[in-house]
């Protein structure tokens, strides 16, 4: 296989599915999400555009299923080119005192321990010339998003420190701020905002991708 690998994690919706649509043209996509039917859709946009992809119906918070993923990948390419980490649970706004506990478990579990974990596998397949993409979305210490903004800004703490661990090395790892976007999890946030003015996720994954000097031009094709 010619085309470089990008590995997405949390690739079925949103700005992750904008991302593989975004690097299908020049990258064969390994696409991890739990919703199956979901990542369906997207390889059939993908193959749409010319482009291949693998999919990995999978929860990222199981460790031993994602150790299999990333010795699948090392065994079958032996390096991931970009890895993009836009999974996340984004439990519902309560107020820190009625944090529900399942959704306080799951938070820590997914946004935290999971990215940690994925660190430590992905981190090998990159080697000296792969990059990691996070994606911050700062609501840390707002009324009402107590569990989503602390896990998320836990999160991006750990990316920011290795990124600093980096910075010295050709691996890459940049932390991004995508501008608000018309998903399904901001309307759970947001309900009744008009998201005529939001930010289609497609255009804004190729904005990200061209601030990390990550997007061709073909990419911004269809």
């Amino acid at each position: 296989m010619d085309k470089k690998i990008a590995l997405i994690t949390g690739a079925s919706r949103g700005l992750g599915s904008g991302l593989a649509e975004a690097l299908c043209h020049t990258h064969h996509i390994v696409a991890v999400a739990r919703t199956t039917g979901a990542l369906e859709e997207l390889d059939d946009r993908i193959q749409a555009k010319g482009g291949s992809a693998t999919l990995a119906p999978m929860d990222i918070s199981k460790a031993d299923a994602m150790a299999q993923l990333c010795r699948s990948i090392f065994d079958r390419w032996g390096k991931v080119d970009i890895w993009a980490h836009c999974a996340i649970h984004a439990a519902p706004l309560s107020p820190a005192d009625h944090i529900d506990a399942k959704d306080w478990d799951k938070s820590v579990s997914i946004n935290v321990v999971a990215s940690g974990t994925l660190i430590a596998f992905v981190a090998p397949l990159l080697g000296e010339t792969g990059t990691a993409l996070f994606f911050d979305d700062p609501h840390a210490g707002e009324k009402f998003f107590g569990a989503y903004g602390a896990t998320k800004a836990a999160q991006i703490a750990l990316a920011k420190s290795w990124a600093a661990e980096k910075a010295r090395s050709k691996t890459q790892v940049h932390v991004l701020a995508p501008q608000p976007m018309a998903t399904a999890t901001r309307a759970r946030f947001f309900p009744g905002e008009d998201r005529t003015i939001l930010s289609a996720p497609r255009d804004e994954a190729v904005r990200l991708l061209q601030q990390a000097g990550l997007c061709e031009s073909r990419g911004e094709e269809n």
